[in-house]
């Protein structure tokens, strides 16, 4: 008896380039490289009313600590220098850069005394140790709040045996397994004083002798100046090509503070075509990994309800309701899921439900020595895969220094062509103000829900969340 062989259906592959989206800066210009952007045009909210002529700085700290972050400021404003593989940041001062003066009052500084700084490092045990740090400066952002003086962004600067001491604290609650850290808590207790927050070691400075190894200083400078830009309200630069009245909203889950079984709904990180974000917090529901597996999935009730939460809080902001709606998750859609998802979406004009996330076992190799292209999109049968990582044209080199992986893009339900979907990913790859990087893994709706999750843990159930994404930064 002869065994005909296996015939195997010819694999179908398909491969282009995208091509790197622009973003828009003052003026509307457009340039791909905010790096070059911004001290080019300035930033995108220039000659607007989200521009501040001058942002009015507050500490917390030390009193040396404070001191040697005046002066880093003080430099940085003035511009620092890159090298062949860093771009130089140019300053930010009215003539240059963001295009504003930064104002440090000295009325604008609540100290932490060194009795206090004993009386906190010779507290025992982590959690204790966290608690008091916690209460000392809720006290001081209290007084530095009320203060007869404009106030727009407050810097929390720890030395680092302050810092390190206090930086995390784990310990066990009723049988379970507690983590927390500093900056999470320190983020969720500002947010009950509305102003943003950003915390600075005092060895980022590079003023103090340290082993701790810094990355380039314009690098921190842009990082720092770009993301204090956005958290006074600013808009450092704004996507080109985002269709009007679409809400891009990005879905995952975390285990609340405390809880063993309980997980939450985290975010659902919402951006609207300008790229402004809302956070909002969503919904308890069980889930036992011993028997459900360990992804989460909503059930099609609680989809439903979360989508109706987001649609109603945007009509609220923007006053009218999306015309298109795009939700992106990390994980596969369960039936269910999808089911609540779009009966909640029936009365959008379009909408498209997207799972992406990174894979490592299918990758395109290029012939020669450098990794594939950024923006190159390629498909294995009917999977598709984005690289939003890889050699960038624009900076001439490969940032990163590991092998690229592409992103899978699968499971879509929805209305838009899939190549206009991937344009968009890219594009929201760009818009991250906590660096002024060109690039990113991750689209924004999904690149921060696990440092979002983690301040959500530390808001209490009681207490409603900002929905300002310029509080979780």
């Amino acid at each position: 008896m002869t065994t005909k062989p296996l015939q195997l259906d010819r694999l179908r592959t398909t491969a282009r380039w995208l091509g790197e989206p622009d973003l828009y800066f003052a003026g509307d210009r457009p340039y791909p490289d905010p790096k070059v952007g911004i001290p080019l045009y300035g930033p995108r909210s220039l000659g607007t009313s989200r521009h501040k002529q001058e942002v009015h700085v507050g500490f917390i700290g030390t009193g040396e600590a404070i001191d040697r972050a005046h002066k880093f400021l003080d430099d940085c404003s003035d511009g620092v220098d890159g090298d062949n593989d860093h771009a130089p940041f140019p300053g930010c001062k009215p003539d240059r850069g963001f295009r504003l003066a930064l104002r440090m009052d000295d009325h604008l500084v609540e100290k932490i005394t060194r009795q206090e700084s004993q009386g906190i490092l010779g507290v025992k045990y982590s959690r204790d140790r966290l608690e008091r740090m916690l209460g000392s400066l809720e006290s001081k952002m209290e007084v530095l709040t009320q203060k007869d003086h404009p106030l727009d962004y407050i810097m929390l600067v720890l030395p680092q045996d302050l810092y390190a001491r206090c930086r995390v604290s784990k310990y066990t609650e009723r049988g379970v397994k507690v983590h927390r850290d500093l900056r999470r808590a320190f983020k969720a207790m500002a947010m009950r004083y509305h102003k943003a927050t950003q915390i600075l070691q005092e060895t980022t400075t590079g003023l103090i002798e340290s082993s701790r190894e810094l990355d380039h200083t314009s690098e921190i400078a842009w990082n720092l100046f770009t993301g204090m830009y956005f958290k006074v309200d600013g808009l450092p630069w704004g996507p080109v090509g985002l269709p009007p009245a679409t809400c891009f909203i990005g879905i995952s889950f975390y285990r609340p503070l405390g809880e063993a079984a309980t997980l939450r709904a985290s975010v659902v990180q919402a951006f609207d075509e300008n790229g402004d974000g809302l956070i909002l917090r969503g919904h308890n529901f069980h889930w036992d990994e011993n028997q459900q597996g360990k992804t989460p999935h909503l059930s099609e009730e609680l989809s439903g309800k979360l989508i109706e939460m987001v649609l109603e809080r945007y009509k609220a902001e923007r006053k009218q309701a999306p015309r298109r709606v795009i939700i992106h998750k990390a994980s596969r859609y369960e039936d269910e899921e999808r089911r609540g998802f779009e009966a909640a979406l029936k009365n959008v004009d379009q909408y498209d439900l997207l799972a992406v996330h990174p894979v490592s076992d299918t990758r395109l190799i290029r012939a020669g020595t450098r990794p594939p292209l950024r923006s190159t999109s390629f498909t294995v049968g009917d999977v598709a895969y984005l690289y939003t990582t890889g050699y960038i044209r624009e900076l001439g080199r490969y940032p990163h220094g590991h092998v690229p992986s592409p992103l899978m893009v699968a499971d879509h339900i929805g209305d838009t062509a899939a190549e206009q979907l991937q344009r968009e990913i890219l594009t929201l790859t760009k818009m991250n103000w906590n660096s002024a990087n060109m690039h990113g893994l991750m689209p924004i709706t999904l690149r921060f829900s696990r440092l979002v999750s983690d301040v959500l843990r530390e808001v209490p159930p009681d207490q409603e969340p900002e929905p300002k994404y310029k509080y979780y930064m």
